[in-house]
C-alpha cells in the first residue's frame, strides 16, 4: 500500500526524512518509527537536530552546516571517535549510537547520541532561571573537574594515541589561525597591524609543552549540558578537538568565563556574570588542585585564547562582507573594532602576567 501524502514525515531544512528515518529504523536498535526532527542548535558550527521516535524516546543528530564547509572541517567521524572513546572513562558525554558516512542517505555524513537532559546556559536570564545560587557555583566547580579529568585521559588507553599530533599544539595553532587571518582580510579594515603585533609575540614566547592530553578546543559553559544542581551531566561540541596542550582549554575558558564588569559585550552576554559562580581565579586553582598541573603560565594561554578569538572573528567579518550580508557592510562594520579590541586584551593579559 502506497502512503498518501499526508502521511510522509514533515520536511526539516538538512534532513532527507524518510531516507534518514529508514537508516534509523536500520541501525538503532529499539527505535520506533515514525520519527521526528527538531533543528535544536544551528550556525557556522555543526548543526544538531532532536529526533524523537513514535515511543516518546530521544536522540540528537549531529550533522555539518549547510554551507560554509571546508574540506577538513565539520569531520562527523572525528567528532563521533572520540565521543565514543570517551564513553567508558570519567568524562561526561553522551553515548553514541550510530555514524553514518554514505552521504547518499542525507547528502553529508552524520552520527546519532544520545539527547541528554539538563540546561544549556548561554545567558544571564537562563542561569538566573534555571540555577540558585549553589548551582552556579557547584556549576563553575563542576566544569573546572570535568576539564581536570578531561587532560587526565590517557589517550593511548582509550584508542585516540593516532588522533592527532601530540607535540608543538600552540606553534599548530599559531600557524593556522595566523593563516586563516591572512586569508580573511577585508578592504578598510585595519587589523593586520595588531594581529600580526601579537602573534609574534606569542610566538616568541611559547611556554614549554608539558605532556599532551586531549584539547576540546571550545571548552565553555554553554558548550556543556548541566543537571538541576549544576553538575556537567555533558560535554558538547567536539568538533574541533585534538591532542595537544591542555592548558589552551583552560587559557580559553579563562577568556569566556566573563565576570562582572568584564567587556562582555565582545564575547556576547555571558551567564557567569550573574553572583554566585565562581570566579576565574577560584576557576584556576580549582583546575589546578583537580590536575596538579602548573599553571604558573597560564596568562599566555588566555592571551592566546583571544587572539585566537580575534582571528575566528576576522573570519566570520570576511565570509560576511563577502556575501553572507548580500554585500551589506553596515550591520558588521563593528566586527572589526572587536577584532582590534580582543587582540589588545590579549597584549594587555601578557603585558600584566
Amino acid at each position: 500500500m502506497v502512503a498518501s501524502p499526508a502521511s510522509a514525515p514533515d520536511a526539516v531544512e538538512g534532513i532527507d526524512t524518510e531516507r534518514v528515518e529508514t537508516w534509523f529504523s536500520n541501525n538503532i536498535p529499539g527505535v520506533e518509527t515514525p520519527v521526528t526532527f527538531e533543528l535544536i542548535a544551528g550556525g557556522r558550527s555543526n548543526l544538531t537536530y532532536r529526533v524523537t521516535d513514535a515511543g516518546g524516546r530521544r536522540y540528537a543528530l549531529r550533522r555539518p552546516p549547510l554551507s560554509h564547509v571546508l574540506p577538513t572541517a565539520h569531520d562527523m567521524a572525528r567528532e563521533y571517535r572520540v565521543i565514543t572513546a570517551l564513553g567508558p572513562t570519567v568524562v561526561p558525554v553522551p553515548m553514541t549510537f550510530g555514524l553514518c558516512l554514505e552521504e547518499s542517505v542525507n547528502g553529508r555524513p552524520f552520527y546519532v547520541m544520545e539527547f541528554v537532559d539538563g540546561h544549556i546556559v548561554r545567558d544571564a536570564e537562563t542561569a538566573e532561571r534555571e540555577l540558585d545560587l549553589d548551582s552556579r557555583r557547584r556549576a563553575g566547580e563542576s566544569m573546572a573537574d570535568t576539564l581536570a579529568a578531561l587532560h587526565a585521559v590517557d589517550v593511548d588507553a582509550v584508542g585516540l594515541g593516532d588522533f592527532a599530533k601530540r607535540e608543538g599544539y600552540i606553534e599548530r595553532q599559531l600557524r593556522r589561525w595566523y593563516e586563516q587571518f591572512k586569508n580573511s582580510t577585508v578592504e578598510g579594515a585595519d587589523t593586520a597591524t595588531i594581529i600580526n603585533a601579537v602573534h609574534d609575540k606569542l610566538a616568541a614566547d611559547v611556554p614549554a609543552q608539558v605532556g599532551a592530553a586531549i584539547v576540546h578546543g571550545d571548552y565553555r559553559l554553554d558548550n556543556s549540558v548541566l543537571g538541576p544542581d549544576g553538575t556537567v551531566r555533558a560535554v558538547l561540541d567536539w568538533e574541533i578537538c585534538t591532542l595537544g596542550d591542555p592548558l589552551a582549554d583552560l587559557g580559553l575558558l579563562m577568556v569566556y568565563w566573563t565576570e562582572a564588569g568584564d567587556e562582555a559585550a565582545i564575547l556576547g552576554v555571558t551567564p557567569t556574570t550573574v553572583p554566585g559562580f565562581p570566579n576565574r581565579a577560584e576557576i584556576r586553582s580549582r583546575y589546578q588542585a583537580a590536575s596538579g598541573r602548573d599553571i604558573s603560565r597560564l596568562d599566555f594561554y588566555v592571551a592566546f585564547g583571544y587572539w585566537k578569538l580575534a582571528c575566528i572573528l576576522q573570519g566570520v567579518y570576511a565570509r560576511y562582507v563577502g556575501g553572507a550580508t548580500a554585500g551589506d557592510r553596515s550591520s558588521v562594520d563593528g566586527f572589526a573594532t572587536s577584532v582590534v579590541r580582543l587582540a589588545e586584551m590579549a597584549v594587555q593579559t601578557l603585558e600584566s602576567s
